[in-house]
């Protein structure tokens, strides 16, 4: 049954479809898969998401940003995307994880992937940006596309960490449809106040919703924060997690990007003049 959200609007109260989203902070276990995955059952065991909701996870969360291909593309993290597939079908959701599996040259791909409830995977998106500045583009291959994928009649476009400080990914979404983009992340509390700024920049400038999930701990050589967000298309927080690991449970009107669109023109007058 879907569920609705009331809207404050001229005259009185508007009621519009909702969508439930679960995104799980996660302090990842470092190059291990099993004990992560064991921490991931744990939170959704005491936060288990309603049905139909999409349930999302940080960037390679089973393993944490691990370069090191023998930990994050052998063993137990080849299971990654299984796990995801066991998550969707317990509790009927859409789930969107990071993964990462071998791919050509001897390097990795770091990827979303979107599971449906019945176990299918529905979208696999590579990133775009990989971090140089962490030398990430020595051990994981570059995508060259964006990917749409439609969560309750709504277009969504994943992409991942330090694709976010490049706006013309997001444009290349939006190309597609897009009306929410879903960024999941490990993004250091070094440069948290970065990713709070681009988020909110992003979705003023996409008129769409933006959601990021990022993971939270200690992990090698770097310390995370978490401050997954969800930002409505007028670049407002309106659901923040904090720093420590937990799920952040919030709702979201399936209308909100496409009303203001239709409000405000901006949307409109890219896709005409970039043609």
């Amino acid at each position: 049954m879907r569920n609705w959200h009331a809207l404050r609007v001229a005259g009185g109260l508007k009621y519009v479809p909702s969508m439930k989203l679960h995104l799980v902070q996660l302090d990842s276990v470092w190059e291990n898969p099993r004990a992560s995955f064991t921490q991931v059952e744990r939170l959704l065991s005491a936060n288990p998401p309603p049905a139909g909701a999409l349930v999302v996870l940080p960037e390679m969360f089973a393993t944490g940003f691990s370069l090191d291909l023998t930990k994050t593309c052998a063993g137990a993290a080849l299971e990654t995307e299984d796990f995801l597939a066991v998550m969707a079908r317990q509790y009927s959701v859409t789930v969107l994880g990071g993964i990462t599996r071998p791919g050509t040259g001897g390097k990795g791909r770091n990827e979303a992937v979107v599971v449906s409830p019945d176990g299918w995977v529905v979208a696999r998106y590579l990133k775009q940006r990989p971090f140089s500045g962490g030398r990430e583009d020595l051990a994981h291959e570059r995508g060259g596309e964006a990917v749409i994928f439609e969560w309750d009649g709504m277009r969504v476009c994943p992409l991942i960490c330090y694709d976010l400080r490049f706006p013309e990914v997001f444009r290349a979404g939006l190309r597609l449809g897009a009306e929410m983009f879903v960024v999941i992340a490990a993004w250091p509390k070094t440069r948290i106040e970065h990713w709070v700024t681009l988020l909110r920049a992003r979705a003023i400038e996409n008129q769409a919703i933006v959601v990021g999930v990022n993971c939270t701990g200690h992990e090698h050589e770097h310390e995370y924060c978490g401050r997954s967000l969800v930002v409505d298309p007028h670049g407002n927080v309106v659901a923040d997690a904090g720093e420590t690991e937990r799920v952040l449970a919030a709702e979201i009107s399936s209308s909100a990007a496409s009303e203001w669109r239709e409000q405000f023109p901006a949307v409109q007058d890219f896709l005409r003049w970039s043609t």
